[in-house]
């Protein structure tokens, strides 16, 4: 059921309802309507009736069919009624009605759930007992599928749908094809690990994302082995299958279909006239049959594609060899006479035809052009395949290797990244090999290899003299220092490359030594502002020198390191992230970085279940894929921590089993998460067990977050952990780099715990609005702050305190909100939501007022979570809550209480 749990719970909703309920399942041949079905029938409780027709092909001449199939085999059906349902001297009405009393006695009045499967083959008579079966009453789910593109008006199917949609409240379903996470995530459950990136998105433009041709090719590989299952042949049945479309074609159209086979994945019109020499009305008229019988797709103004790969690999499986060259060749010397701006359809051309020189020429140009529009893995993919004619070209080494990075595949963004700097003849070529390898290197933990290619490049620098190659040497020893947490010998080389770059103009240089510059004077508090300067400035020239890497780059810094001044600025910085990344075909800034970003903006909101949405989401992106480096289970630790803010621990369990698996976590991060978790459950033994764990593995981290401080030492002191094993910890998690707000708030933490509440009264007051801390953590400072004036027995100043706390932490849960609850019933408060109520816009906290004002100018709850980037279930939330708490049945009542707001 990958990427079919939505619809299978709408489908499992409306079976427990108990209510008479219709609902139509489409999609294409193989993409798991049954399965669906299958899979919801194996839900439904055990008094359930459960009747399954199955119409086949020609069916249209057997009335009943379906009913026919659902009852074959059940005794209880009386046959004088079978007599009767198939006596044709009988009305169709009477017939009918029959029909209607054998499910009436077959059901009663228990709970049922009825299929009609392929519905676009039914009989008129089937048809019309599902439209009579939809009007009954009673606690039953009526199920139909078909298939969409087999639908014609001639047929029954048509005129059911239209009269349904009219009469009743339909509920739809459309399956559609699996997109590239999912297919990988299908692959991972089918073999037992995660798939090669490679392999999983060559099976699914192989399969096109339909699970039956999936499931096919993995039945035919014992072994599952996933990498060879690429270029695997296909199976004999399914290749039948496929085939069997075109079969019946007269010999002109088989002509031009074995031509578009290829062609390519896209088929031009003019060019596959010219290779067949077929005239434009004869070609129109093929083309729109093949359509017709959707073997063809129109995908473009006057080009075409298989409807999947598969059909197209069955075709060509069949052509001889020399046929293949010949059309190779004759659509190559289409191209070179057009003069064609598509290496890439050069280059397959040229290959088939077996005329490297044409194939090499098209890689080297082709591989730069997807590379600047960010077509990483299509740049990828034709430099390799220029690669195989000239292994040590250099050219096309440095387009594999940044190609290869950018896309994720860092195994081969090392591999391609080495051979480049060992073929490298020219001093610039060699320090640019050298920049890339050091970022290679530290995303894919490959430390040692790090620190040689830092001698490397000092090295280098040494031999060359001032210029273009050195100042690049430069900057790469600065970001290998910054990379390293080494901030003042980063600062030191990035002045020194900057001094060169203005000394002999050197543009490019000049904004990678400014990212780097600028990246390293975030680390530090006291320099953040100054590297916030650089980087803001740093990405407007960037994005007008179309360095698109870098500009996302210096924008993810941002996003991370010194988060913007409000959440609308948060929100535009991040999508200008991600198109940045996405036109540099930048696959873990445009996927893994956005979605964390997308967290990180829910948490300035203070909206946990929405940054949680997030991370489940990002992190679903990723699934099934076997990625090594920093980039494994990007999201998890983030994922982790929130779901300890939410009291999952659950889950907090099942994630930190998950990330025990990978080789290449921080150090810190397994007993760091082991030990909050064993805070939270009360376990003492666990919790000592991992501090030890953790106090060893800190002097591994040349990092500190004041962050991580306070949630660990919050944990410690819910546990009751013994203050000076606490004080030791917190000692061991800061440093002087450490965001003052946070030292600030875990002094107070101390200074409380130790009974000094004026000392920590004031430390808390002190922060209670810092900018640094989001909304849920300047809610704990208030609470702090709360207990403290209790302890003072200053309960209308602790009230106040508590008050303010409210509305931060009003979309938080766990541990946060408890301790505000355990305040307010120090000083008698009545829960919230159980005070009087207040209605109008003062009873809405102050997300839900800006959820309010949006519904009042028509958002829809999609546009809502599109507008202030949290999902359609959190926004579903929020509306619900607005109606609840203003009084109101409808949305359109919520513009009268908040157009004054």
């Amino acid at each position: 059921m990958i990427g079919r749990e939505g619809e299978l719970r709408r489908l499992a909703r409306l079976a427990s309802a108990r209510e008479p309920a219709v609902a139509v399942v489409a999609g294409e041949p193989g993409i798991g309507k049954t399965r669906l079905v299958h899979e919801l029938l194996a839900t439904v409780p055990a008094d359930t009736v459960v009747l399954v027709g199955q119409a086949e092909p020609g069916s249209l001449s057997r009335p009943y069919e379906v009913l026919l199939d659902a009852i074959d085999g059940r005794p209880e059906v009386d046959d004088e009624q079978l007599a009767a349902l198939a006596d044709a001297s009988r009305s169709p009405v009477e017939r009918l009605h029959t029909g209607l009393a054998i499910l009436s006695d077959l059901i009663g009045d228990a709970p049922a759930v009825v299929v009609f499967e392929d519905l676009h083959w039914a009989d008129s008579e089937s048809a019309a007992l599902f439209e009579r079966i939809a009007d009954q009453r009673g606690p039953r789910l009526l199920i139909g599928t078909y298939r969409p593109d087999e639908v014609t008006r001639r047929q029954p199917v048509a005129g059911l749908l239209a009269r349904l949609e009219r009469r009743h409240a339909v509920t739809h379903v459309r399956l559609d094809r699996l997109t590239p996470a999912q297919t990988a995530a299908m692959l991972a459950a089918a073999t037992g690990s995660p798939a090669p990136l490679r392999a999983a998105t060559a099976l699914h433009h192989r399969t096109g994302g339909n699970p039956f041709f999936l499931e096919e090719l993995l039945r035919a590989l014992p072994g599952y082995d996933v990498e060879a299952l690429v270029e695997q042949p296909l199976p004999w049945s399914l290749a039948e299958v496929l085939r069997r479309q075109v079969d019946d074609l007269d010999p002109v159209s088989h002509r031009i279909v074995e031509a578009a086979t290829v062609l390519g994945h896209r088929i031009p019109f003019d060019l596959l006239a010219d290779v067949t020499g077929a005239d434009e009305e004869q070609l129109i008229a093929v083309l729109r049959d093949l359509v017709t019988r959707g073997v063809l797709v129109e995908s473009g103004e006057d080009e075409f594609a298989f409807r999947h790969a598969l059909v197209r690999e069955a075709i060509a499986g069949q052509l001889l060899g020399r046929q293949r060259r010949r059309l190779h060749e004759a659509a190559l010397d289409v191209l070179l006479r057009g003069g064609s701006s598509d290496p890439a359809m050069v280059a397959h051309h040229a290959h088939g035809a077996g005329r490297y020189d044409d194939m090499v020429a098209a890689a080297r140009r082709g591989a730069a052009l997807y590379l600047s529009i960010g077509s990483a893995y299509q740049a990828l993919q034709l430099a390799e395949m220029g690669l195989d004619e000239l292994p040590d070209d250099t050219e096309l080494l440095a387009a594999a290797a940044r190609a290869a990075w950018l896309a994720g595949l860092l195994d081969d963004a090392l591999r391609y990244g080495r051979s480049w700097r060992d073929r490298a003849t020219a001093a610039t070529d060699r320090a640019e090999s050298l920049y890339l390898l050091v970022r290679i290197a530290w995303e894919s933990r490959e430390f040692d290899e790090m620190r040689a290619l830092t001698h490397e490049i000092e090295t280098l620098i040494a031999q060359l003299p001032p210029g273009a190659g050195q100042a690049r040497a430069m900057t790469a020893i600065a970001q290998s220092s910054y990379l390293r947490d080494d901030l003042d010998v980063a600062l030191l080389w990035c002045d020194r490359a900057l001094a060169l770059a203005a000394e002999f103009d050197l543009p490019s240089v000049r904004l990678s030594a400014l990212l780097e510059k600028g990246a390293t004077l975030t680390e530090r508090a006291r320099t953040a502002a100054d590297g916030r300067e650089i980087l803001s400035a740093l990405v407007d020239e960037a994005e007008k020198a179309g360095e698109w890497v870098l500009a996302a780059r210096a924008l993810n810094t941002l996003l991370q390191e010194v988060p913007p001044t409000s959440p609308a600025e948060h929100a535009e910085t991040l999508e200008r992230m991600r198109v940045d990344a996405e036109r540099a075909g930048f696959e873990s800034l445009a996927v893994a970085s956005y979605f964390q970003g997308r967290a990180r903006l829910a948490l300035r909101t203070g909206d946990l279940c929405a940054a949680i949405d997030a991370l489940e989401e990002g992190r679903g992106q990723d699934r099934g894929y076997q990625r090594r480096g920093r980039w494994a289970d990007y999201h998890g630790v983030f994922l982790a921590g929130l779901s300890l803010e939410a009291g999952e621990l659950d889950r907090v369990e099942e994630l930190i089993a998950d990330l025990a698996t990978l080789t290449d976590n921080p150090p810190t991060t397994i007993p760091g998460l082991t030990f909050h978790l064993a805070c939270r459950r009360g376990d003492l033994p666990r919790a000592e067990s991992a501090l030890d764990d953790l106090l060893a593995a800190l002097p591994e981290q040349n990092w500190r977050s004041g962050e991580q401080a306070h949630d660990l030492v919050s944990a410690a002191l819910e546990l009751g952990l013994p203050i000076d094993r606490i004080e030791t910890m917190a000692e061991a998690l800061l440093c002087a780099d450490v965001w003052d707000a946070y030292r600030t708030l875990v002094d107070a933490q101390l200074a409380e715990a130790h009974g000094r509440h004026a000392e920590a009264l004031t430390g808390y007051l002190s922060i209670a609005d810092s900018p640094a801390l989001g909304p849920a953590i300047r809610g704990t400072v208030r609470v702090g702050a709360a207990r403290c004036l209790l302890a003072a027995d200053r309960r209308a100043e602790a009230t106040a305190q508590a008050e303010a706390a409210e509305p931060l932490l009003a979309e938080w849960r766990g541990w946060r909100v408890a301790q505000l609850a355990q305040v307010r019933a120090q000083l008698g408060l009545a829960p919230p939501g159980t005070e009087q109520t207040v209605t109008g816009p003062a009873a809405l906290t102050p997300r839900e007022r800006e959820v309010a004002v949006l519904i009042s100018d028509g958002l829809t709850n999609s546009e809502l979570a599109r507008r202030l980037y949290i999902s359609p279930k959190t926004a579903a939330v929020h509306v619900s809550n607005i109606l609840r708490k203003l009084g109101v049945s409808s949305r359109t009542e919520v513009g009268a209480h908040v157009g004054g707001a």
